[in-house]
């Protein structure tokens, strides 16, 4: 027996394969932009760049660094602007990350050089970070890092 299809039941089922297809495009270029920022965040720590890092950072983050030591947006601008902090380098080896509505959650591996309180450091960590969106930005709202070695 053969079945035919309104009219009206194609559209309905081109439009929703339109919506998803367009919908997977839109995260793939949302999970680019996000690397992108994650990548640029770790530049303007290094350059100390706090006038461009602050714009990335979400007033409620909380960045738990590989040590232990928990910081909030203030304390992470406080810490590289006193010189507490000082990211030399960071050489990221493995990077994804997942969108999901409007968060997006990097996980990554990487190589850490740089001075806390006056210590050198070189470790190598696994971090999460997750993004959220806001009006058009994507704001770091968590961070957590753990060492390799």
């Amino acid at each position: 027996m053969m079945r035919t299809i309104s009219l009206k039941k194609m559209l309905v089922l081109s439009s929703l394969c339109l919506f998803l297809q367009c919908s997977a495009i839109k995260q793939e270029e949302y999970a680019t932009e996000i690397l992108k920022i994650s990548a640029k965040k770790f530049e303007w720590m290094i350059n100390q760049r706090l006038d461009l890092l602050s714009n990335v950072l979400h007033e409620q983050l909380i960045y738990i660094h590989s040590n232990g030591l928990t910081e909030s947006k203030q304390d992470v601008l406080d810490n590289i602007s006193s010189g507490k902090l000082k990211l030399e380098s960071v050489t990221v080896k493995e990077e994804s990350v997942r969108v999901i509505d409007d968060l997006a959650i990097i996980t990554g591996k990487g190589n850490f050089t740089g001075i806390i309180d006056g210590n050198s450091f070189d470790v190598e960590l696994l971090y999460t970070e997750v993004y959220v969106a806001v009006g058009a930005k994507w704001l770091l709202l968590q961070r957590h890092a753990n060492r390799l070695q």
